[in-house]
């Protein structure tokens, strides 16, 4: 609602709150009620000392103030004024109230006021009702006319407009090879004529593939700001809507203001929302999402291209998208926006901590080494929640420590100090966790143990941090099978202690099952099974069940097959956990009562109760060493005690889901 439309509500809402008050004044002051003989015996006494007879009503004031009326008998309603005074005149003469001789009031004063000749009052009464009735029906032909104008403007598009974004390629770390990629289309809008010379075509669409969190948007903002050209950004679901059309109508109407605008950047962003597969939908081929894709093909490379137009979109779900919109011509360039490796990890912290206060021993390679497959949106998030610790300890720097905790609140979430934890349970997950801990340091090729924990956080009773030290590309069999023992390691000391189990191991269990099923439909880590792919790495598409696609291409008793190889590796791995917790049982008891009194253990608590230390040596340690030192990774890793293995690290590329950092969760 505009100031002038408010400014005329209110108006009206003044004009019609007076002639309430006005009604209701009159209903509180108005003169109290007689019949007309009673009323004529009042007057003829003399009771009166003012007589009024207005509009045929008789109207008289007592001596003490008091007001009656009443109103004139019939035999004066329907008659002139002029007769109404002489035949009332008569009557008053007759009775002696009024002296036949001069006609004046003997006892009353008596003031006569014609009907017929109306008053100021009156008159306005009517003219203030017709303004009123013209203004209510103003505002209601307004406001119907600006629901029509919002309902034509349907099909608008709801794209936001940037004319020159103050993001620059330096704002976005991580990623070289991606910015070469880029720096073409930058230099297109730039110096279309240097391309053009040489009969080069630039690619018309962009697309930018990778997880969540790599930063798509933001290269795409990057590019826009190194070129110096309008931004015009829109997300996939901004096009559908309840009407049929209204998609379509919306990408005609912003590639029309782009071509006003051109050389620009049209963004979509999750572009799997409109652009996927055709013929997937339940609905057959007119659905109004498939009508938008087909306006969007037609306007990219149809019979309506614009020279100066750069569509740059990005998805994570790339294998769910229409073949016409990936093929040459349209988005025929894709650019695969991966998780950071280490030097890019570095990078992004330092990008992201520029405007935060660091204390000076802070090494952001260090930070970076720890923090393995995080993306990121999760190093970002992993210095502002750092940033918030130092805040509630009321430091002025954010230190390792703050970086630390920051890291391990993005992985699970903040610690439950505060939950009840019966003893029982407490004595469980302390054992469920050094299962864990203790398989990890017996077996070779896991990742080695920063943290033990049996305090809650997130969802998890307890945890078992492991975090590699590089990052490695690829994943090894014999380094899959001992993650699958470390991850039974919780089960089997329940086996072992409390001759029982829990649910505690839920997670463990699935963690468990999914490697072992990608190990022998995807990875091809099975003799019986061979090198042979059943199955794929991507989430499943609904819609393309429904076009005749099978996601199972093989038989039943390929199923079975598979069925008795995933329960052959997990039962494996469970007889050499329960082998190597039997023959480590007093290792595993002392971590589990030091856990039961100190709830959390490091990295040097662990390597002493490997070397055989007893549980009350460990406490000792502890008691000796301040545990802000002691849960500090950073300190021996700054101090240079790194391996060839892991300096080399820094040149390779980023790592696997695989990789990331593993939590062994008790839920």
């Amino acid at each position: 609602m505009t100031k002038k439309s408010k400014i005329i509500t209110w108006v009206i809402i003044g004009i019609i709150a007076a002639a309430l008050i006005a009604i209701l004044m009159s209903d509180i002051f108005a003169a109290e009620e007689l019949s007309y003989p009673a009323f004529y015996e009042k007057l003829t006494k003399g009771e009166f000392k003012e007589f009024y007879i207005d509009a045929y009503n008789w109207t008289g004031i007592t001596a003490s103030g008091e007001t009656f009326e009443t109103v004139a008998p019939s035999v004066y309603d329907y008659v002139s004024f002029d007769a109404f005074l002489e035949v009332l005149t008569a009557d008053l003469q007759a009775n002696g109230i009024i002296n036949p001789t001069t006609s004046e009031a003997i006892l009353p004063k008596i003031e006569f006021t014609d009907p017929n000749a109306g008053s100021i009052w009156s008159s306005l009464f009517p003219i203030f009702g017709v303004i009123v009735v013209a203004l209510i029906f103003w505002f209601i032909m307004r406001s119907a006319a600006g629901g029509g104008a919002k309902a034509m403007n349907i099909g608008k598009t709801k794209a936001h407009m940037q004319n020159k974004p103050n993001v620059r390629f330096a704002d976005v770390a991580g990623a070289e090879e991606e910015k070469e990629e880029l720096q073409e289309v930058v230099e297109f809008l730039k110096a279309p004529r240097k391309f053009s010379d040489l009969g080069a075509k630039i690619p018309s669409g962009v697309l930018l593939v990778g997880p969540p969190g790599t930063g798509k948007t933001l290269f795409a903002k990057a590019v826009a700001g190194e070129a110096g050209v309008p931004f015009f950004s829109v997300s996939g679901s901004d096009f559908v809507e309840m009407y049929v059309g209204v998609g379509a109508s919306r990408v005609r109407d912003l590639f029309d203001l782009a071509k006003k605008n051109q050389p620009c950047i049209i963004f979509i962003d999750e572009i799997d929302a409109v652009g996927r597969r055709r013929g997937t939908g339940l609905g057959g081929g007119h659905d109004e999402r498939e009508q938008t894709l087909n306006q969007i093909l037609v306007q990219m490379d149809g019979f309506e291209t614009g020279e100066g137009i750069i569509v740059m979109a990005a998805t994570n779900r790339a294998d769910i998208l229409d073949p016409a919109l990936l093929r040459p011509g349209r988005f025929d360039r894709q650019i695969n926006v991966n998780l950071p490796d280490v030097k890019g990890r570095e990078q992004i912290l330092k990008v992201h901590a520029r405007n935060k206060p660091m204390a000076p021993d802070v090494n952001f390679r260090t930070v970076a080494r720890i923090t393995a497959g995080f993306s990121g949106a999760e190093l970002a998030n992993l210095l502002n929640e750092a940033a918030i610790l130092a805040v509630r300890k009321g430091k002025k720097l954010i230190g390792n420590l703050e970086l630390y905790d920051g890291i391990n609140k993005v992985l699970m979430g903040p610690q439950k100090k505060s939950r009840v934890v019966t003893e029982s349970d407490k004595r469980c997950t302390a054992y469920h966790e050094a299962g864990h801990a203790v398989l990890a340091c017996l077996c070779e090729h896991c990742d080695p143990v920063h943290e033990v924990s049996i305090i809650p956080r997130g969802r998890a009773a307890g945890y078992t941090m492991t975090r590699p030290d590089s990052d490695d590309n690829d994943v090894s069999y014999n380094k899959l099978i001992d993650n699958i023992c470390m991850s039974l390691g919780g089960r089997v000391a329940e086996e072992l202690v409390i001759h029982d189990v829990t649910t505690g191991a839920s997670a463990d269990l699935q963690h468990v099952s999914d490697i072992a099923r990608r190990m022998v439909t995807q990875w091809g880590m099975s003799d019986k099974l061979g090198l042979v792919a059943y199955d794929s790495d991507q989430p499943p598409f609904m819609g393309m069940e429904y076009g005749g696609h099978n996601h199972a291409s093989y038989s039943q008793e390929t199923a079975a097959t598979i069925d008795n190889e995933i329960r052959r590796l997990i039962a494996s791995a469970h007889e050499r956990a329960t082998k190597l917790l039997k023959e480590n049982r007093k290792i595993m008891d002392n971590m589990a009562r030091v856990l039961v009194e100190r709830e959390t253990i490091y990295t040097e608590e662990v390597r002493l109760l490997m070397e055989g230390k007893d549980y009350k040596e460990v406490i000792d340690f502890m008691d000796s060493h301040d545990e802000s030192q002691r849960k500090n990774p950073f300190v021996k890793m700054q101090a240079g005690e790194q391996t060839e293995e892991a300096d080399a690290a820094e040149e390779t590329p980023k790592a696997t889901a695989e990789e990331s950092p593993v939590e062994k969760e008790e839920e």
